[in-house]
């Protein structure tokens, strides 16, 4: 099986100087290798052939045969990096935590410990009877969010 680490570190060397960065690399025990990247600003199919073509010239297809597949993050996929976050600071996403609860929220900042979060609540207002929205801001560490995703609305 083909090492992971090694794809990656090829592919990173060949995105140095871009605003392209790799997200994830996978492997399955048939030598299926997925290469997941990203950029700050847009990927085009281009961009994803050139550096196919360039981490198949760096590993020896006559010593192990493998299948390299280059792709960029798409806008339903899940956020896997910190820069990632970044990226998306500012906008709505979409993210589900440990337990259970989904937010729709506008993602405020990404640190190295999790995200903050701003979007509507209904709350208990005194004086009224039936609960109210109330905008809240609240941080959220990554250990308890299961997925962030960038959230669009089509409506």
């Amino acid at each position: 099986m083909i090492d992971t680490k090694k794809i990656t570190e090829a592919a990173e060397r060949h995105l140095e100087g871009t605003d392209m960065f790799v997200v994830e690399c996978t492997s399955t025990p048939g030598n299926e290798i997925e290469l997941t990247i990203d950029s700050d600003t847009s990927v085009g199919i281009d961009a994803c052939v050139a550096l196919s073509r360039a981490v198949e010239a760096d590993l020896d297809r006559d010593a192990e045969d493998f299948s390299l597949t280059v792709a960029s993050a798409g806008i339903g996929s899940e956020l896997r990096t910190l820069r990632q976050y970044r990226k998306l600071v500012g906008c709505p996403v979409e993210v589900l935590l440990t337990n259970g609860v989904k937010i729709l929220a506008h993602l405020d900042e990404a640190t190295d410990e999790g995200v903050t979060l701003s979007y509507e609540e209904k709350q208990a207002v005194e004086g009224r009877k039936r609960k109210q929205p109330v905008k809240v801001t609240r941080s959220y560490p990554f250990a308890q969010i299961k997925y962030t995703k960038e959230w669009l609305d089509f409506k």
